[in-house]
């Protein structure tokens, strides 16, 4: 059968798709068929690079840890929706700028709560350990979603700067989120734990599109972290009141300015557009 390989890239992120069928895996792209085009702006659920699958008929979120863990969130042609696939490993492929070679890893499925029996729309894997922390291109060259083979590819930054758009936070690793969120200190509360659900936000904000308005009008509630115009649905308890943020990564940088200086933290009404 004919394969076409069509070229799509984000903002600094290259994509490759692939879509037909073949006896033998396609093998990793070369380092110079990484073009650099614009950026998906604002449609990452988790903090991490979204980069379209097909003709936009799905997307993939790939989310860089400290550690050199990646994370790979399959989702919809509407980047809010969840994209389920049979929960079988996938290969994949890692190599840094320059690198001849590509090493391989393997991505496996770890499905996420409301997944069907034998399907995962998250994939986890572990980089080389040469290349944890480095700009790395990383290639998954056959994954199967809904009896269409596509070839995905994108590249990454290291994992500081990989999450952030500007005047947002970077995101934090799966450990550290539910060691931040699930335990009380400074100004966050065990009381705040349960009004919260005892949950995380990438849990409970799970399909939830983050936007960022950047130009509120006077008296409009504003994030705490970025300034931005607020989204009433992500709210979070602190201290027993309830405060609105922009996206997932500002509540956990002022959960940390909660926990870590207190005196810091201003009343829900303070945080409004002067």
């Amino acid at each position: 059968m004919i394969r076409k390989v069509v070229p799509v890239v984000v903002a600094g992120v290259a994509a490759w798709v692939l879509v037909g069928c073949s006896a033998q895996p396609p093998a990793p792209p070369a380092a110079a068929e990484v073009p650099k085009h614009e950026e998906h702006a604002h449609q990452s659920q988790h903090g991490g690079i979204v980069v379209p699958i097909g003709r936009e008929n799905y997307h993939a979120e790939a989310v860089f840890e400290k550690g050199g863990s990646l994370r790979l969130y399959l989702l919809g042609a509407d980047e809010s929706q969840v994209q389920e696939i049979e929960a079988k490993p996938l290969d994949a492929y890692a190599k840094s700028a320059g690198d001849a070679e590509a090493e391989k890893f393997v991505l496996k499925p770890e499905p996420q709560s409301g997944d069907k029996p034998g399907m995962t729309s998250l994939f986890v894997g572990q980089l080389p350990p040469r290349l944890a922390g480095k700009s790395v291109e990383v290639t998954v060259p056959n994954v199967t979603i809904e009896g269409g083979r596509f070839r995905i590819g994108f590249q990454s930054v290291p994992p500081q700067a990989a999450h952030a758009e500007p005047g947002m936070p970077a995101k934090l690793g799966s450990d550290e989120e539910q060691a931040l969120f699930l335990t009380p200190g400074g100004r966050y509360t065990a009381a705040d734990i349960e009004a919260n659900g005892k949950t995380v936000p990438s849990v409970k904000f799970r399909g939830i599109r983050a936007t960022h308005d950047s130009n509120p009008k006077p008296g409009v509630p504003i994030c705490p972290i970025s300034e931005t115009k607020t989204n009433p649905k992500f709210a979070w308890v602190i201290g027993g009141k309830t405060y609105e943020f922009c996206c997932p990564p500002c509540i956990e940088e002022f959960v940390a300015t909660a926990k870590e200086k207190p005196d810091e933290v201003k009343d829900p009404e303070f945080y409004r557009q002067k």
